[in-house]
């Protein structure tokens, strides 16, 4: 029988996109063999509420940058196109019926297995998804039997990627920026120079 089409969905602010994020996609490609990576710029987070974030427009043009030259990775505008709150597992189903054929693999790190019971309607998510793709990280090991207990159906939907550990988060990257630091190679070169050009995240030099 042949095999479905399996797609990736990465969801995030990418506040801003960073070559963690690209280094997590790429792994996940290979490893998993991905047909194509979404890439799902959530406007408003959920958890995150109340946070300070660049307008979206601007998120918006610094991922199509991030990714335009890798022709697996694809934008899609399913949280942007619809109103909040913006839930995974809302996410997940909306793009289920645009891929009606496809298995829909929804990447993670592994700090948010962690984290997955306190998520809105987890176990509706794992029905929901065909996979959840998990980055390992050292030392992450979840306790498996108890997150079973908790969202049953869990073990079979994970498939792990193994990533090299990249110490590299969009906050830091804000805090950097603003404090006149370098962070030029934390991010990709076409993100860097709109950065630069708008003065995004209080950026001050040059």
């Amino acid at each position: 029988m042949e095999r479905l089409a399996r797609l990736g969905i990465f969801g995030g602010t990418f506040d801003p996109p960073h070559l963690g994020h690209l280094i997590l996609a790429a792994e996940a490609l290979d490893q998993l063999n991905l047909e194509q990576v979404l890439w799902v710029l959530t406007p408003e987070p959920p958890h995150k509420q109340g946070q300070n974030r660049q307008p979206m427009e601007d998120r918006l043009e610094m991922l199509h940058i991030a990714i335009s030259e890798y022709p697996q990775f694809l934008l899609s505008r399913v949280d942007i196109e619809r109103p909040p709150p913006h839930y995974a597992v809302d996410t997940v189903r909306l793009l289920a019926r645009q891929h009606p054929q496809a298995e829909l693999v929804y990447l993670i790190g592994g700090d948010s297995l962690h984290d997955l019971p306190e998520w809105h309607k987890p176990v509706e998510l794992v029905q929901a998804a065909s996979y959840l793709g998990v980055m390992r990280r050292p030392n992450d090991d979840a306790d498996l039997p108890t997150l079973e207990q908790r969202i049953p159906g869990l073990s079979r939907k994970i498939l792990r990627i193994d990533a090299p550990l990249l110490e590299i988060s969009s906050s830091e990257i804000r805090q950097r920026i603003a404090a006149g630091r370098p962070f030029r190679h934390y991010i990709p070169v076409g993100v860097y120079f709109l950065i630069r050009e708008r003065r995004l995240y209080g950026y001050q030099n040059g």
